[in-house]
């Protein structure tokens, strides 16, 4: 699983660009599973 400072080692966006919070599952090449959290303000 990857965490924030993980995954911006691999995407070159940041906050509030990031879309992807973590990720739970990846198959290289194939398929990712990712988490975003989304709130109400």
């Amino acid at each position: 699983m990857m965490d924030v400072k993980e995954i911006r080692k691999y995407l070159p966006h940041r906050y509030p660009f990031l879309l992807v919070d973590r990720v739970i599952e990846l198959v290289p090449g194939e398929s990712i599973v990712a988490i975003k959290k989304c709130h109400s303000e």
